[in-house]
């Protein structure tokens, strides 16, 4: 019998290990969607399908559960049929994989904490059916209790369905690298990596436990049915790993190769680093459109050390690309693909004045145009396209700046206080009294006071305006929307919802933009960039019948993580070393982002240097495809609307 993810994907039914029809490379069945949402759906339909199944044969369903954000949108689905459908949980037994320890259940942290806020607070579970690992365990107590975890689990008739994520070490639950294949329910000590992803969570790395309960490898790979989810860039180089690697200790992920019933269900970002995806004329014959035709020659570009001019019939002929050259001719090929990686480079992002535009990234006309640039954090549009910015203003265009969130949980609580500190020095008050008591008394982990929230929303604004005065640009222009979404004083945020929508629409309808850009930079780790652009998308597209909108074009620039792709790239726009040196000094205006910065990722550097790095790095992957040699780039990919 098929599952739901398999009916959803015609053609691609599940296989045992080692079975696979999609490559030679892919040891592990897997499907990937072409949004998360979408996915997740598909994913609760199946577990619903199985929980139905049991109780129509008068048994329980036993899941075992995980946390972390690849999960959430799988858990609304399934509050949503328990509230529309009638989907009932009375028969369902639940097994989460793993919690840290130590952990007091009600710390906003903790996998208890996530799981009654994301699940088992809005269905009809029973409590007693409920099992969390226990992070408030004394040492001495762990080793028996996870053995009884494990019995417990035995106890039930094993796990019907087992829910995983994967991590960038390749663990799954938090059964680390090296972890063992016959290792069952224990104690762990987290990786650094692991411990760097958590830390938007616990507002720093310093905060984050350094040890966790886990199901072990065995216990979980005993489950009947298994589901990974995978989602976003970030995943994607681990991805591959699993999917095509060597089973190895090292990426214990890799044991689910052996598994008799598993799929990894993926986005498309994801899912791109797989050989059928990024390479696929290494696997079988294509259809060679013109963008993948782009993507091969960029990548044959870089696996022979060549320009693109330089590209011989042999190098084709070579890689795997001979059937593209019973289409056309390596010399056709070459200048083509040369056109159109020189057509995109341009020193005018609005557009050149009177200039023909034929194949120019930007059109000519008007010659003044009205900009927005939407800023997810009060620093993303320096960072991200800081001397694009400097360009619009010196050319002379109305160039507006949209903050889309304050940014106030970036700011630490010492850079708080003392700015508190000078603002009481300077002229004492009772809200400079209060903030510094509500820091005083404020406990680890714990939500600032709305007071607090107000003066680390005003440090990001000071430093917001000083960057863009810096960029020449007039405080009129500057508009902070912060969005409801985001002001719940957490990491974890609100939905996307009309009130936001109805500020962006109001400010781009007021100012009628004829070229808007947004951050197209989903790998951010703490998901505000990935809201904000759905912001942008929904709120253009609700405009898209009124007239100034058949004139406003959407560009797409990427944050501190990642670069498009230079085949994706559709303007890139060269820096000169003194418009570098002023990028990088509108980023030292938000002083408060500047050293020890919360969400850094798994990146030690400052913004201001990896954003340099990247920019020159463009540049300089322009210049080995053949192009001129610039001291930095920015690139940026346009938006149509369907």
């Amino acid at each position: 019998m098929k599952t739901n993810i398999e009916k959803q994907h015609k053609g691609i039914a599940h296989k045992p290990a080692g079975q696979f029809e999609e490559t030679r490379f892919e040891k592990i069945h897997n499907v990937i969607f072409e949004d998360s949402n979408m996915a997740s759906v598909v994913v609760a339909e199946e577990m619903a399908s199985l929980i139905r199944k049991k109780q129509a044969q008068g048994r329980k369903c036993v899941l075992g559960l995980a946390t972390g954000s690849s999960p959430i949108k799988v858990y609304e689905e399934l509050v949503r049929m328990h509230q529309e459908e009638g989907l009932s949980f009375a028969n369902v037994v639940t097994f989460n994989l793993d919690e840290y320890l130590p952990m007091p259940k009600s710390s906003l942290q903790s996998y208890h904490y996530f799981m009654h806020e994301h699940l088992f607070d809005h269905v009809d579970i029973a409590p007693e059916n409920i099992h969390i690992p226990d992070g408030t365990l004394e040492s001495e107590e762990v080793v028996a209790y996870c053995l009884d975890y494990d019995k417990k689990i035995k106890d039930h008739g094993g796990l019907d369905f087992q829910l995983l994520g994967i991590g960038r070490t390749g663990h799954i639950g938090f059964n680390e690298p090296g972890s063992h294949v016959n290792s069952g329910t224990r104690i762990i000590t987290l990786d650094h990596i692991t411990r760097v992803d958590a830390a938007p969570a616990f507002l720093g790395i310093d905060n984050v436990p350094r040890k966790a309960i886990t199901m072990g490898i065995a216990t979980l790979s005993r489950a009947k049915r298994i589901v990974l989810l995978g989602w976003g860039q970030n995943k994607a180089a681990i991805i591959k790993k699993t999917i095509e690697g060597k089973i190895s200790s090292q990426v214990p992920a890799t044991y689910l190769q052996e598994h008799g019933n598993c799929t990894f269900v993926l986005d498309t970002a994801a899912g791109s680093e797989l050989t059928r995806n990024k390479t696929p004329w290494l696997v079988e014959s294509c259809e060679w459109t013109d963008e993948l035709i782009a993507k091969a020659i960029v990548w044959l570009c870089g696996t022979t050390g060549k320009p693109v001019l330089s590209l011989t019939d042999k190098d084709y002929n070579d890689h795997g690309m001979a059937d593209l050259l019973t289409m056309y001719d390596s010399y056709d090929l070459n200048i083509k693909m040369f056109n159109r990686l020189q057509h995109t480079i341009t020193g005018w992002p609005g557009g050149k004045p009177k200039a023909d535009d034929t194949h120019r990234p930007e059109r000519a006309e008007p010659a003044k145009k009205r900009v927005i640039i939407f800023s997810p954090h009060p620093d993303d549009d320096v960072i991200s396209m800081g001397g694009t910015f400097n360009r619009l203003v010196e050319q002379g265009h109305e160039v507006h700046v949209a903050y889309q969130t304050s940014g106030n949980i970036a700011v630490s609580d010492g850079d708080a206080r003392k700015h508190a500190e000078i603002a009481q020095s300077v002229n004492p008050s009772q809200e400079g009294k209060k903030i510094l008591e509500a820091l005083d008394a404020k406990e680890d982990n714990t939500v600032d006071s709305p007071e607090v929230r107000k003066l680390k929303g005003n440090i990001r604004r000071s430093e917001s305006y000083a960057a863009t005065r810096y960029m020449g640009l007039e405080d009129k222009n500057v508009h902070f929307l912060d969005l409801p979404f985001y002001e719940t004083g957490t990491v974890k945020k609100k939905p996307l919802s009309e009130e936001d929508i109805k500020l962006m629409m109001d400010l781009i309808r007021s100012i009628k933009p004829h070229q808007v850009y947004a951050a197209g930079d989903l790998a951010d780790p703490h998901g505000t960039h990935k809201v904000c652009l759905d912001a942008v998308f929904e709120s253009m597209q609700r405009l898209l019948d009124e007239p100034f909108m058949e004139d406003c074009w959407l560009w797409l620039y990427r944050g501190a993580w990642h670069e498009w792709d230079i085949n994706e790239i559709e303007m890139a726009v060269p820096m000169s070393p003194s418009q570098v040196l002023k990028k990088r000094n509108a980023i030292f205006c938000h002083q408060s982002q500047k050293d020890g910065v919360m969400f850094q990722g798994d990146d030690s550097r400052e913004f201001w240097m990896r954003a340099e790095e990247r920019n020159r790095d463009t540049a300089n992957r322009y210049k080995a495809l053949g192009m001129a040699s610039y001291a930095a780039m920015e690139a940026f990919v346009r938006h149509k609307f369907k």
